[in-house]
This record gives structure tokens, sequence and C-alpha cells, in this order.
């Protein structure tokens, strides 16, 4: 016949600094008796004490002692002994607080972006070990912080962390309180037309196309303290992180990997119209000198030739979507009286070099637009729209400038259709 085991139960197993813990233990069958109750403590390696704990009965003791105890029965002469019983480990709540924060602490963070979960313990020089506790389908490592590179679905979920004494492993704090992060496979989309928000994005120089190693400055603009610059690569991946942030101003030494589209948003969420940066890899052909932001109906507008080293002051081609309409001696395009016909690609040619071609926008005068427009009918056209560029996107791949500029009129996220007044 085996040998019963013994049986060790807790009433709890963490109690705070002052308190106590009630363990019981007993031998099945619960018929059987006349069981003495022996009781060892990992730590002290041996058996309890009564220094160590309060004996209320045979079978059952108090402690005020963080630690991994167990025991075990016994009876008869010789002594015959049960198994002992499986451990518990009790522990000392210290009053040290966690906290778990996100870095950063945006409203929304979207596929593929990078955040930092971080558990936080105030008080005191202590060394601590950290646990974490989460609903989301990957668990952090028992660290001070989980960096995520690439945040996915699979991360999104409520986050608690506590901390564990490096000196004493039975000495640990409270739970945190739960932190929720969400991560949308959503993305917004912002056209450049759209300029009705509190923020803004301006790029220094004022140019679409630019050399690698350009230093190019991005810098956000409205009343708010906390900003981000957000990327969308050319390989349809989202970014967050400007690696050379200062203040409100993400400045970039341009490589072919910074093609992309650019936005600002506020800590609090508002979002910048985006922008196209492309970065030109051919170090000796020329580049078109176009400007970012949508031309106002009406106004004037120049678009030059560049190389590297110097404007490019006469002999160049123009060409708008395609269509050559300059050839002549001079190095600049002007157009006195921006209209809606001028909108499109254009590109410049010297010495046999083209330029890549950069989308010109063009906007109406704010000053003779309705005020609304009617959502229904937006509403309505908007996945005909949608398909329509999709296919034009299909069909120039040569171009370095994202179907993401097209989106005009309309903002679309969760399947809703937002309109904007021009």
């Amino acid at each position: 016949v085996d040998k019963p085991k013994a049986k060790l139960r807790a009433d709890n197993t963490a109690f705070p600094v002052g308190g106590s813990v009630t363990l019981t233990c007993s031998v099945n069958p619960s018929s059987s008796s006349g069981w003495k109750y022996y009781w060892y403590i990992e730590d002290s390696g041996g058996l309890v004490s009564p220094r160590d704990a309060v004996f209320l009965s045979n079978g059952q003791i108090r402690v005020s002692q963080g630690g991994r105890y167990w025991c075990k029965g016994g009876r008869g002469q010789p002594v015959y002994y049960t198994e002992d019983s499986e451990s518990v480990r009790i522990d000392t709540i210290v009053s040290n607080r966690p906290v778990v924060t996100l870095y950063p602490n945006w409203s929304e963070i979207y596929r593929g972006e990078t955040i930092t979960v971080r558990c936080e313990i105030h008080g005191g020089d202590t060394e601590w070990d950290y646990e974490w506790e989460t609903n989301s389908t990957i668990k952090p490592p028992n660290q001070t912080e989980y960096r995520i590179r690439s945040a996915s679905s699979s991360n999104s979920g409520n986050y608690r962390c506590k901390g564990r004494m490096k000196s004493s492993q039975h000495k640990t704090t409270e739970w945190s309180d739960s932190v929720t992060l969400t991560v949308s496979s959503e993305l917004k989309i912002f056209h450049p037309d759209y300029v009705h928000s509190a923020a803004s994005l301006t790029v220094s120089p004022d140019r679409v196309q630019h050399f690698t190693s350009d230093s190019v400055s991005l810098t956000c603009e409205g009343n708010f303290t906390e900003w981000r610059v957000r990327k969308f690569s050319e390989d349809g991946r989202l970014y967050s992180d400007c690696r050379r942030m200062t203040g409100s101003t993400c400045n970039i030494y341009t490589s072919k990997s910074d093609t992309a589209v650019y936005w600002c948003e506020s800590g609090s969420g508002e979002f910048s119209s985006a922008v196209n940066i492309t970065v030109q890899n051919d170090g000796n052909g020329p580049i078109l000198v176009s400007p970012v932001h949508p031309v106002t109906e009406g106004a004037s507008v120049s678009l030059s030739c560049s190389l590297r080293t110097q404007k490019i002051l006469s002999n160049v081609f123009f060409y708008h979507n395609d269509k050559l309409i300059q050839n002549d001696h001079r190095g600049e395009l002007n157009i006195s009286a921006v209209s809606k016909s001028d909108e499109g690609f254009y590109k410049c040619q010297y010495s046999g070099r083209e330029s890549a071609q950069s989308w010109m926008s063009v906007k109406a005068d704010s000053s003779s637009s309705p005020v609304w427009l009617i959502v229904g009918l937006v509403c309505g056209v908007s996945l005909i729209i949608i398909l329509l560029l999709l296919l034009y996107r299909c069909t120039t791949t040569n171009s370095e400038t994202f179907s993401f500029t097209y989106y005009k009129l309309f903002i679309i996220q969760r399947h809703k259709c937002i309109m904007r007044s021009m």
C-alpha cells in the first residue's frame, strides 16, 4: 500500500507587513487518526520552530514570515511518516506600489507600431524581479519592461504587474491596477486636402523629392505639448518612432527607406494632413522641386529641376501626366493661376535623365467653398472611388507616390464615411 500524502492548505498566500497566514495540514483519509504534524520552511532548511510560528493545534499553525512551507504527518513508534505535502509559497506584501505605464501613451496604437509596456515600482532603492499577468495572447517576460517592436492584435489586452524583492524572494508588492492596450488594425487615412485640423505639418526644405543623405525636418505645429510623426512606408508598414525627434521636430537624414507618407499626431489624437516624401536613389539624376502641400486654385506655383549640387537654370523639359508641356530653354515651369486641371503627376528631364514623378494636388479656394457637402452622396460613391484608386495604384507601379495621397474628400475609418468641407 502506498504511503498516504499530507495535504497543506493556506487561508491566504500573501499578507501585509505585520499580518499573518494560517496553515492547516491533514492526512487522507480523514477518518485516520493519531497523526502528529511536522512543519517545514524552505528558507531555514528545517522544522518550523515556536519562534517562527504560533502553533494553534496539532494540525494548524499561524505564520507571520514569508517563505515556502510544507508539512507531513507521523505516528507510531518507531514513527511512520507520510509523504511530504506539496509546498505553498507565502509572501509578505510590502507597501511599495507598482504602476503599469504605456510608452508612448497614445490614444490609439496601430498594427506595426512600436510600444513599450513598463512596470514601475516607486519608493526606495530596492532591486526587484517582476511578474506580469495579462489576458493577451502573448505574455510579457518577467522584466521591468516589455518592448513590442511590431504591435498586432495578439498584444491587445489588460496588463498588470507586481515586484518581488531580489534580496528576499518572499517579499512582494500587491498587483498593480490593470492597464488596457488596444491595437487597431485599421488605419486613419488623411489626404493633404484635409486642412481643417488644429494640427499641421511643415517640411523643410519644402519639396516632395529629396536626395539620399539630405537633411529634412518635419515639424508639427499646433497648440499641443506632445507630438509624434507617423510614417506609412512603401512596404505598407506603419511607424511612429522618429529616430531624431527634438520637441515637435523630426529630423531625417534621408535614405531610400524614408520614401513614405508622413503626418503628425498630437497626444490628444489630432491629426495633420499627410504629405509625401520621395527619396531619389540615383545620386546623378535630377529631382523635381514641387510643393509638398496642395496648391490653392488661383495661386501661382513654380516647379523646377535640381541636381544634388545645384539648381538647373535652363534646358529643362517638364511633363504633366507623362505629356511634355514645356521644352524650351527655361529652367522653371511657372503656372500663374493654378486650376483643377493642373492637378496630376509632374516630372522633369535634364540631359536625358528624368526625375521621379510627384503628384501636385490642387484644392479649392476656401472662400468659395461650400460650408458643407452631402454626406450620403460621398458615402454612396466611396466604394467605387476606392476601387478606382486601387486600380490606379496597380497601373502606376513606377510612380513613387502612394495611392494613399489620392483620397480627397473623405476619411475612412472603421467603415464610416466622414465628410470634410474643402
